[in-house]
């Protein structure tokens, strides 16, 4: 829970999602791009909505991340969102940008939307020719009762997951109950260079473009931009946030009294998401959760956090529930950043391993105790500032390599 001057702004509700926030409705389909699951799902709000995204940094990006981004481009506005697992639709050239489109346009006209404000998202194997007569097929279920819910578009976008990543939160702005509501995707090729997954956000509140935009910015550096699993940014990742304005509340921007409320929720919703991601990461067994404090600026804590959490040698330690704190030192030290080493401190949950650059004696018994939990917290004080930031992964395991040396079959 967040809060402000002590009043509870929220509390997260993980039967809640997308469809949470009024106004909105989502469903999904197996349309034989995968053997057994559902593989296409959709998103939909009764109005046009504000949008607002942000992409992948990789410079492979998908046509479907240019489709969608054309379409946020031109008023701002999106209505449906659709999107297929299965086949990334990636490195697939002029004929990949050709389907995107068609992707769009079908279900434009399914779902009886303007094309312009319509948003696609692919994921799945690099290089393979989206199966639109798949696609085009599933489409004709469309508006079937029985292919209904957040849940079945939940399932439809995933990947290697093991799970679904839902969440809502509800809080009062202007007296009237606003929800934000959360979907993502993501268990592999996740690494802080924004986007990291598939993520997709809802709320009923009003906001304009700018303001949306600038809210979704500021939570991703804070959730999405601080959690991996591998190292490595897909071509398909993309965070679409949409306000339809259902709440009837008054226009959410800067200069409104709850603006810093309706962020700070925005980000309990980001945040959650992001760390069923790193919890979920491919073969993982534990979450890491780091915590850097004393740095010199933010931006200095959050680069010391994402190179302990980026570390594979502070990962398979986690994994094997070894101690070894010299790992965690060696990646601040390699973080390049301005570290003292002489003023750091460490510790391993409540155990502290480091003093003053220093080690400390501790009882390797319960540190390995302790490195056996599910959750694992690694607290690192640089003693230099106020710089606060944190940073999220899991650990890697042998079935990580088991399950990306078989990816294809």
């Amino acid at each position: 829970m967040k809060t402000i001057a002590s009043k509870p702004i929220c509390e997260l509700n993980t039967q809640g999602g997308v469809t949470s926030p009024k106004g909105f409705k989502a469903g999904g389909v197996h349309c034989g791009i995968r053997r057994k699951k559902l593989d296409l799902g959709w998103l939909m709000s009764d109005v046009p909505a504000t949008a607002g995204a942000v992409y992948t940094t990789n410079q492979f990006q998908a046509p479907p991340l240019k489709v969608t981004k054309e379409s946020i481009f031109t008023d701002h506005k999106i209505q449906g969102i659709l999107v297929n697992s299965g086949v990334a639709n990636a490195c697939t050239g002029e004929q990949g940008l050709i389907d995107a489109y068609e992707m769009r346009r079908s279900f434009a006209q399914k779902a009886n939307m303007n094309p312009d404000h319509v948003a696609v998202a692919s994921t799945g194997v690099i290089g393979v020719p989206l199966p639109l007569d798949k696609i085009i097929n599933g489409l004709s279920h469309l508006h079937e009762e029985e292919n209904e819910g957040a849940p079945r578009f939940q399932q439809a976008i995933l990947t290697t997951d093991t799970c679904e990543k839902s969440v809502s939160v509800e809080l009062l702005i202007d007296g009237k109950v606003v929800q934000i509501g959360g979907a993502a995707k993501g268990s592999g090729m996740i690494h802080p260079n924004m986007a990291t997954m598939l993520a997709f956000l809802t709320t009923d509140a009003d906001l304009d473009h700018s303001s949306l935009q600038k809210a979704l910015k500021m939570t991703i550096d804070k959730t999405f931009n601080m959690i991996t699993v591998d190292g490595d940014s897909s071509t398909n990742d993309m965070v679409l946030v949409m306000a339809n304005g259902k709440a009837k509340t008054n226009l959410i921007n800067e200069a409104h009294p709850q603006w810093n409320e309706f962020c700070l929720s925005l980000q309990l919703v980001c945040e959650y998401l992001a760390k069923a991601i790193a919890k979920d990461g491919e073969g993982a067994t534990k979450l890491i959760e780091v915590s850097v404090s004393g740095a010199s600026d933010t931006e200095a804590a959050k680069k010391v956090g994402k190179a302990i959490i980026s570390s594979n040698l502070v990962k398979t330690a986690v994994f094997g529930s070894d101690p070894n704190w010299g790992r965690i030192v060696c990646a601040i030290g390699y973080s390049e950043q301005p570290i003292v080493p002489e003023k750091v401190n460490v510790s391993l949950g409540s155990i502290p391993v480091v003093k003053q650059g220093l080690p400390l004696e501790f009882d390797e018994e319960k540190g390995k105790a302790y490195l056996n939990e599910k959750t694992i917290e690694i607290h690192v004080d640089l003693g230099q500032g106020s710089g606060e930031a944190k940073a999220w992964g899991c650990d890697l395991t042998y079935d990580y390599v088991k399950i990306n040396a078989s990816y294809r079959t």
